[in-house]
C-alpha cells in the first residue's frame, strides 16, 4: 500500500505544480495574449526569472514522503529562440527509497517571448517502473513531434511545466469563485482538455512563511496525463510572483501535501508574504 501511495503522490506532485496548478496549462482563455501579426505572441512576465529555485517538503499525514523542487538555472535556445530552461525533480525520503525509490525529473524549455513550450522531456524511476518521453514542439507549423512521430497541435499548445509558469504570468485579480479557465496540453500523443476552477483566497502557513494566497483546482478530465479520484488543491501566492506555496491531493485512505520548504532567487519581492 505504502508503495502505491508515494508512487502515485509524485507523479501527481510534479504535475500539478506544479500545475498548475498545476497546468494551469493554458492555450486560450479571456486573458491571453493575442498573437503578433507576423511572429508569436508577447507575455509580460512578472513571475519568474532564471536564478528561481523552490524547495518543497512531501508528506502522507504525518510522515515525511519526499522532497521536491523547480527551478529555472538559465536560459537555453531552441529553434533560434531564447528559451527558459526549467526543471522539476521529485525524491522520495530515505525511509521510503530503501524498498521503493522515487528519482522523477521533468524538463521543459519555454519561450521567453510567447511563453510556449518548445520541448519537454519526462523522466520517471520509481521501484521498477521507468517511463521517458519526449516532445519537440514546432510551434511554427504547429506539429508535435514525439516516438517518431508526429501531431497536430494547438497553437501555443502547452506540456505540463509550461503550463504551469503560462498561469503564474496571469491575473487572478478580478476572479470570481467558481471563474473556470479553459487549458489544453500535449502528452505522448494527444492534446488533453484540462480546466482550472478559482475558488477563492486564503492565508495559508507553511515551512517557508505565512503567505496570502490563491486557490484553485485543476479539473483533470478522463484520459488526461494522470488520474486521481480526490480533488487536487493548489495554493499560490496572491502577489505577482504567484509561486506555489501548498498543493494538496485525496488519495484512497488520508492525503498527500505538498509545502513550500525555502525559496531564492525570486524575480521581485513577495508582497503576499505575512
Amino acid at each position: 500500500m505504502k508503495n502505491k501511495l508515494v508512487s502515485k503522490f509524485f507523479v501527481i506532485f510534479v504535475i500539478s505544480n506544479l500545475f498548475f496548478f498545476l497546468g494551469f496549462f493554458m492555450t486560450q482563455d479571456n486573458n491571453s495574449s493575442n498573437p503578433i501579426q507576423g511572429g508569436f505572441r508577447k507575455v509580460e512576465n512578472k513571475a519568474f526569472n532564471i536564478g528561481e529555485y523552490l524547495k518543497f517538503d512531501i508528506s502522507y499525514g504525518f510522515i515525511h514522503a519526499g522532497t521536491a523542487s523547480i527551478s529555472i538555472p538559465e536560459f537555453r535556445t531552441m529553434s533560434d529562440r531564447k528559451c527558459y530552461y526549467i526543471k522539476a525533480e521529485a525524491f522520495s525520503a530515505a525511509a521510503f527509497s530503501w524498498f521503493f525509490k522515487v528519482e522523477d525529473k521533468y524538463e521543459t524549455y519555454i519561450d521567453v517571448e510567447g511563453i510556449f513550450p518548445w520541448r519537454f522531456e519526462q523522466h520517471i524511476r520509481e521501484g521498477k517502473f521507468k517511463a521517458d518521453n519526449v516532445a519537440t514542439f514546432d510551434q511554427y507549423n504547429k506539429i508535435a513531434y514525439a516516438k517518431d512521430k508526429k501531431y497536430p497541435i494547438p497553437e501555443y499548445v502547452h506540456d505540463i511545466l509550461s503550463a504551469f509558469y503560462y498561469v503564474r504570468t496571469q491575473d487572478f485579480s478580478g476572479f470570481k469563485a467558481g471563474q473556470i479557465i479553459k487549458l489544453q496540453n500535449f502528452y505522448k500523443d494527444k492534446v488533453f482538455p484540462l480546466d482550472v476552477k478559482f475558488l477563492g483566497r486564503q492565508i495559508v502557513d507553511v515551512d517557508a512563511g505565512k503567505f496570502q494566497c490563491i486557490i484553485v483546482e485543476p479539473l483533470v478530465q478522463e484520459g488526461g496525463l494522470f488520474k486521481h479520484k480526490g480533488r487536487l488543491i493548489v495554493w499560490m501566492s496572491d502577489d505577482d510572483r504567484k509561486i506555489p506555496v501548498k498543493m494538496t491531493t485525496e488519495i484512497i485512505v488520508g492525503s498527500v501535501t505538498v509545502e513550500l520548504e525555502s525559496y531564492y532567487g525570486l524575480n521581485g519581492p513577495l508582497n503576499s508574504k505575512k
